[in-house]
């Protein structure tokens, strides 16, 4: 198994296109308030994205990160709220798990990959649920209109984690397979809390 395959093996344990939030989402089913929940929430996530890739000494696509917190920003204001503190106690333990695997420089490559990996593809599937089905301002869509086209980050990330030592390339495997479980237990906090 090579090292893109050790990786994509965990993630597909967590896909999240499998999650019941994005396939509510995706079949209009997700009350609005859940996606507001979802945009306050998930929100404080994406503004730490730029801190993995300051770590990777990428300040190329840092600027980039920052630049869609702002696009973030928009998609919560479309909905009539603004991202706010992590309440969701799983949003919370996502939070803290970025912010330890953002530290080091082989789990951020992990845990970016995690994240990258799926973004184009999740980014497809909520932009093309809130077209369908949702009567929300455009403003909504600007940041998953952006992501939904592959930009190549994951590949990006890869191409470093190749050059790793096999006992570096394992604890990147380790650190994806961490943030790829943060990720969808965040995802279930939020359903959880609006849906059940």
């Amino acid at each position: 198994m090579d090292i893109k395959q050790a990786l994509d093996s965990k993630i597909s344990n967590y896909n999240l296109l499998n999650h019941p939030f994005y396939q509510a989402w995706s079949a209009g089913e997700l009350p609005v308030d859940a996606l507001k929940c979802y945009a306050r929430e998930y929100g404080a996530f994406i503004s730490t994205l730029p801190k993995g890739w300051e770590t990777l000494n990428d300040p190329e696509t840092a600027e980039e990160e920052t630049e869609h917190i702002d696009m973030w920003a928009d998609f919560a204001d479309g909905l009539n709220t603004q991202v706010s503190e992590a309440r969701v106690p799983q949003v919370n333990t996502l939070l803290e798990t970025a912010d330890k695997l953002f530290s080091d420089g082989e789990t951020a490559l992990g845990a970016l990959y995690a994240f990258e990996a799926q973004q184009p593809e999740t980014a497809k599937s909520k932009l093309a649920g809130l077209k369908a089905f949702y009567q929300l301002p455009e403003k909504v869509e600007p940041y998953f209109e952006t992501h939904s086209h592959n930009e190549h980050e994951a590949e990006k990330l890869l191409a470093r984690i190749a050059e790793l030592s096999p006992d570096d390339q394992q604890t990147v495997v380790h650190a994806c397979e961490q943030m790829s479980s943060a990720l969808w237990d965040a995802l279930t906090g939020i359903h959880d809390a609006e849906c059940a």
